[in-house]
């Protein structure tokens, strides 16, 4: 245990990602600056990624474990569905939390947060890299730029909003700990999760939010 808590201590996700359940649905939404220490490393980085028909994920940390374990949920998903049934949104964050435990030892770098929507209704969970898995009943945030998104959040989010109220609320999250945290910035990407599945925003869409 005290070497995990090292890992722990030693992690540094320089990134902020959001994720909100809203009444018809959920919304995901990252910023796009990719850093190696002080060195910007890239101004164009997904962290928000379609996993399922109406399932997302976000990605702080590790850009390579991250890619590592999407192509590995894109994967096992598409075939559960093929060989029994498709995986709920909690099961599939379970198993997510699964992989993400059974690699303790030498753990994934990341922190991920899963929405989106299945028969049971909207969820979101976030995971942490020793295979922790909590769900998230209103919104939740990951990354260095995280204290400052939580502090929008709490501030403006509301049971009764509707998508796009909460597309306005995620892109402001984003926005503001993008002002305070230097490993924050670049842009935003968005994410609608709905009945009539994942809707990735444009940067011409997201920019009319911002309006």
């Amino acid at each position: 245990m005290e070497r995990d808590m090292e890992h722990i201590e030693e992690l540094e996700t320089g990134t902020t990602t959001v994720g909100l359940t809203i009444g018809s649905g959920v919304v995901l939404a990252a910023d796009k600056r990719a850093t190696m220490g002080h060195l910007k490393a890239s101004k164009e980085a997904q962290k928000v990624f379609q996993i399922d028909d109406t399932l997302g994920i976000t990605i702080a940390g590790s850009v390579g474990d991250a890619q590592r374990l999407i192509r590995f949920m894109q994967s096992e998903l598409k075939k559960r569905k093929l060989e029994t049934r498709e995986l709920s949104v909690r099961g599939s964050a379970t198993l997510l939390a699964n992989v993400l435990q059974g690699s303790k030892m030498m753990p994934y770098m990341n922190q991920f947060i899963m929405g989106g929507l299945d028969n049971d209704g909207k969820a979101v969970f976030d995971l942490d890299p020793l295979g922790g898995r909590m769900e998230q009943k209103k919104f939740t945030s990951t990354g260095s730029g995280s204290p400052t998104a939580y502090g929008v959040l709490e501030d403006s989010y509301e049971e009764d909003m509707n998508i796009e109220e909460g597309v306005k609320i995620a892109i402001r999250a984003v926005e503001a700990a993008s002002e305070r945290d230097t490993a924050s910035g670049d842009g935003i990407d968005v994410a609608k999760i709905t009945g009539s599945g994942f809707n990735r925003l444009s940067p011409e869409e997201v920019e009319d939010y911002m309006d």
